[in-house]
């Protein structure tokens, strides 16, 4: 029996690996090539409505955040500004206690929309139940573009989130600033 249990840890570990190494270091959401950062792991998508999928631990691999890219097509998943107010209304805070900030920037020619907010973030599907989760950040960017808006979002702990700002800055941008 001990053996048993052995060799399937040890087949646990080497698909791990397997699949770290399959990883893809770039990846495609409509017209969009993004850089993967290389820290931050590939997860199959768990739903249609995401496109891509990623999770960033921290280097006890304690905590992590989840990292989504939303595509719905041309017209599709609302406005910018129909988003920045989805994305807050998921606290079980009031917008003005969020600290939350919203910038937007140009990159390569296409406007790029940052949000930012810390606070009981509830996950879950809409509509659905929630699960409280305190001292959580949301960090959200939406690129335009005509044939459809892009929406990343990343949520976790705070402290990982803040930790892990500029990657997720320089990965939404990626596709933007490329010659």
């Amino acid at each position: 029996m001990r053996n048993l249990i052995l060799s399937l840890i040890g087949l646990v570990v080497c698909h791990a690996a397997a699949l770290a190494a399959d990883a893809p270091k770039t990846f495609t959401v409509s017209e969009f090539t993004f850089n993967r950062p290389e820290k931050w792991q590939w997860i199959e998508v768990s739903s249609s409505m995401r496109k891509a999928q990623l999770k960033v631990d921290d280097a006890a691999k304690k905590e992590s955040c989840e990292v989504v890219f939303f595509y719905f097509g041309e017209g599709g998943g609302g406005s910018t500004q129909a988003n920045i107010d989805r994305w807050l209304a998921q606290f079980a805070e009031p917008k003005e206690k969020l600290n939350s900030k919203v910038e937007s920037v140009t990159v390569g020619g296409r406007k790029v929309t940052y949000v930012h907010a810390e606070g009981t973030y509830q996950s879950g599907m809409p509509g659905g139940p929630k699960t409280p989760q305190p001292n959580s950040m949301l960090m959200g960017g939406i690129i335009e573009s005509d044939g459809g808006n892009i929406f990343i979002r990343l949520t976790g702990p705070v402290a990982l989130a803040k930790a892990s700002q500029a990657e997720f800055r320089k990965m939404v941008e990626s596709p933007l600033t490329k010659k």
